[in-house]
């Protein structure tokens, strides 16, 4: 059994306002054994589509590879864009090592809820991912029950759009007082090509794609990402 646990710590600072949440990168990134093209950092994978995607919606041109300038990109445009990474799965168990959401078992969450209540600046959660077994948005409707929270959906359209009430205590001149906000969540279609399937069945894909055959679900991600990111 392969005891699989989360190499990077969240990526918050305190004038985060969006938080992207997934689960867990590859197991690679935790045993150290990373492809030439991986970067040392959260969504680094080679084979994740994330930073392609940013990098097309802001014309950006990231680096590919192990260096420290790699990481370095990525962290300046998280902070200029007040964008946070925190997935939620802490650890979890492999019979198989692979980078599979199904194959994880016994999985440890992370408190997400609680970093929200230390970062109050937070109003947006992207999931990279659906509500799909052993996804982000899973996950966090199991994390929400901890706190007798759930969430109420916004919109069913995909990105399917869900949101939540949180109560907590501050600090105001000298005094707590209960502090209420609602935070909305977002599950963005996730970059895997296992996805690739449900967006070619999404009837605007297909008129898009009628529309203008080179038209693929790398343009389709990128012009959904680029509402939220």
């Amino acid at each position: 059994m392969f005891i699989h646990e989360h190499p990077y710590s969240p990526f918050i600072k305190h004038d985060t306002e969006k938080l992207i949440v997934g689960t867990l990168p590859p197991p690679r990134f935790s045993t150290g054994e990373l492809l030439e093209q991986d970067v040392d950092f959260c969504y680094g994978s080679y084979f994740n589509s994330l930073w392609l995607f940013i990098e097309k919606i802001h014309n950006l041109n990231f680096r590919y590879d192990n260096s420290e300038e790699a990481i370095a990109q990525r962290k300046q445009f998280l902070i200029k864009n007040k964008i946070g990474v925190c997935d939620i799965v802490a650890s979890c168990e492999r019979e198989k090592i692979d980078a599979s959401d199904l194959g994880m078992s016994n999985v440890k969450l992370r408190d997400i809820v609680g970093y929200l209540k230390q970062y109050p600046n937070i109003k947006t959660i992207l999931f990279t991912g659906g509500n799909s077994k052993n996804g982000p948005e899973y996950f966090f409707r199991k994390h929400l029950k901890d706190y007798n929270l759930k969430l109420k959906l916004v919109t069913n359209e995909v990105p399917r759009i869900h949101q939540f009430t949180l109560c907590h205590p501050e600090l105001v001149s000298g005094s707590h007082i209960e502090y209420e906000r609602t935070i909305k969540t977002v599950s963005l279609t996730s970059a895997s090509g296992a996805a690739n399937i449900s967006i070619s069945r999404l009837p605007l894909y297909r008129q898009l794609k009628a529309k203008n055959p080179e038209f693929n679900t790398f343009d389709f991600r990128v012009m959904q990402y680029s509402e939220f990111l």
